[in-house]
């Protein structure tokens, strides 16, 4: 419920506060008094185009705030939790909004900074204005399918339809993906068999790159790597050679170990000299393996003289290969198996295909059959909706008037993510009319009360908490006009109702009557609000049915419309 409106500085109004109450509540005032602003700066506070005529001559902004009580089940706590907007369960709901007169506006809830699509989106769910003109709301048809299912309750199997919707559209996806990639591998398979065929005649291994580069590295230094090897195998062989003179030391060493007898053994120079002996046993042992080692070394040096040709030419075709499929030589493994991977995609083609197109069936099948029932069950809820509306306009004098809710079904393939339905509200105001869309009543006082009817229908199933309504009643009086405050009032007895009135029979009905007035002072002029007492309403009433001379008779006839 929306309490508290608080309006500074916007066009005629310097500063209002306005305590609102449950229930019906009416605006009235004389033409041109400024009832539209207090309704423009509401929609302002809502998160509506900020204009920056709004702000009041002479000033430099304009402010409005508006505060809201929130039931503790309202949805649009979920919207605030997302938006990381914390409301206390007894805490207010208040929504800010300025405007500069350089035309930058500035959002707020709860004194948290928000975007004017936020006021938008939270406020849409709080606050339905609703005037006779408005292009918006039931004129539009795009909103006849939701206003229908939110009617009918149809909210699960409308999920289930979108997201079956989604599956099947995803499976056309992947097929149509599928042979366009098809298509295209189809069109290369020669080059992809010749591609392979030449990766196959090379047979590149793993690490063969850096293997070749290093063979090809020593081929070039064979020359003066033997002549290294050629000249340590002479340094051991020249006379005297190493091993003829470690060979005579050791002759010698054995000699003097032989003079001593068995009982000297254990003397020292006995033990250093056995010491030694070992020592040179062992240098000869690794001399041996020295040379055999350089021996081999030269015989794994004496290459053919080819093999350097051999090593270039394949180490130079596969980085020409490399180079040409864009990778490095050690990748090129792995681009043929990717190349083979797309010939066997080719050739298993008919089989992923058949596959894809079995899913697609799959898919369809089951959004069919989702969006038939969605279809029967809206209408069942068109029934009833266009029986609830039916019975909303005989009591505002439309009793001859006929309404339905149009259902066309499309192909599933034109349908969508709501289902193969299109929704359409159709109205005939008199008889022999055809029924044609809402927008097309040339009537004013039709079309308002039609739009009433309609509203009132749907808003018992769902809708905002407060609802306003700008001169819907223009363009009828009399007994249409008092049938016009009968319904408002009604539906006030579940929503709080504000109704911006030239209707001495609609103000009559609230339960609380504000009047609006323009005044002038020293060339300002400058609007004003007054919640009007019981005494002050039979006057302001009386205003309404005599005009600008007010008569005993118009006042009689305002007490007896309070009753």
């Amino acid at each position: 419920m929306l309490v508290e409106l608080s309006i500074s500085d916007v066009v005629l109004i310097d500063r209002l506060d306005l305590s609102l109450r449950p229930g019906l509540t009416a605006m009235t005032g004389e033409t041109g008094a400024g009832k539209s602003i207090v309704l423009d700066a509401l929609g302002l506070a809502l998160g509506l185009r900020a204009d920056r005529a709004l702000v009041r001559a002479g000033c430099e902004q304009a402010k409005v705030v508006a505060i809201f009580v929130l039931p503790v089940d309202h949805p649009a706590r979920a919207i605030l939790a997302a938006q990381d907007i914390k409301i206390d369960v007894q805490e207010d709901l208040i929504f800010r909004r300025t405007v500069t007169v350089d035309g930058k506006s500035r959002a707020y809830i709860n004194d948290t900074a928000v975007s004017a699509a936020s006021l938008r989106e939270i406020g849409g769910l709080l606050v339905e204005i609703h005037g006779q003109h408005d292009g918006r709301g039931l004129m539009d048809v795009s909103t006849h399918m939701g206003n229908l299912d939110a009617y009918g309750r149809l909210g699960d199997i409308k999920a289930q339809t979108s997201k079956s919707w989604k599956a099947w559209s995803k499976a056309r996806q992947f097929a149509a993906d599928l042979i366009a990639k098809a298509d295209a591998d189809a069109d290369e398979q020669e080059y992809l068999i010749d591609a392979v065929a030449e990766i196959d005649r090379l047979d590149p291994k793993p690490d063969e790159e850096q293997s070749l580069a290093a063979m090809r590295s020593v081929m070039m230094q064979t020359e003066k790597l033997l002549s290294d090897v050629q000249s340590a195998s002479e340094a051991l062989q020249n006379e005297p050679s190493i091993d003829g003179q470690l060979g005579a030391a050791m002759r010698y060493i054995e000699q003097a170990l032989a003079r001593f007898d068995p009982q000297s053994q254990d003397l020292p120079a006995h033990k250093h000299l056995s010491i030694s002996l070992g020592a040179l046993e062992r240098a000869m042992a690794e001399l041996d393996e020295a040379s055999g080692a350089l021996h081999e070394s030269t015989r794994a040096l004496d290459l053919d003289p080819d093999q350097l040709e051999q090593a270039e030419e394949r180490l130079f075709s596969l980085r020409a290969l490399a180079r040409k499929h864009r990778t490095q030589v050690d990748q090129l493994v792995e681009v043929r198996q990717s190349l083979n991977q797309r010939l066997t995609a080719i050739e298993n083609f008919d089989k992923a295909k058949s596959d894809a197109q079995r899913q697609v069936a799959q898919a369809r099948e089951s959004y069919v059959k989702l969006a038939e029932k969605l279809s029967q069950q809206r209408k069942l809820a068109a029934k009833k909706l266009d029986k609830a509306i039916l019975g909303e306009l005989a009591p505002l004098r439309l009793e001859k008037a006929k309404f339905r809710t149009q259902l066309v079904a499309v192909a599933p393939e034109d349908g969508g993510a709501n289902g193969i339905d299109q929704v359409r509200f159709e109205i005939s105001a008199n008889p022999g009319t055809p029924l044609g869309p809402l927008a097309s009543i040339a009537s004013g006082g039709e079309l308002s009360r039609i739009s009433l009817a309609i509203k009132a229908a749907l808003v018992e199933q769902s809708g905002p908490s407060v609802m306003v309504f700008d001169e819907i009643d223009q363009g009828v009086g009399g007994a249409v006009a008092d049938a016009v405050g009968r319904r408002l009032a009604a539906l006030s007895a579940n929503f709080q109702v504000l109704a911006i009135t030239h209707s001495p029979q609609v103000a009559a009905r609230a339960d609380a009557q504000f009047q609006i007035v323009k005044s002038d002072t020293k060339g300002i002029s400058r609007t004003d609000v007054h919640l009007l007492s019981k005494d002050e309403r039979e006057e302001e009433i009386a205003r309404m049915l005599a005009g600008a001379t007010i008569t005993q008779e118009a006042r009689d006839a305002a007490k007896a419309l309070l009753g």
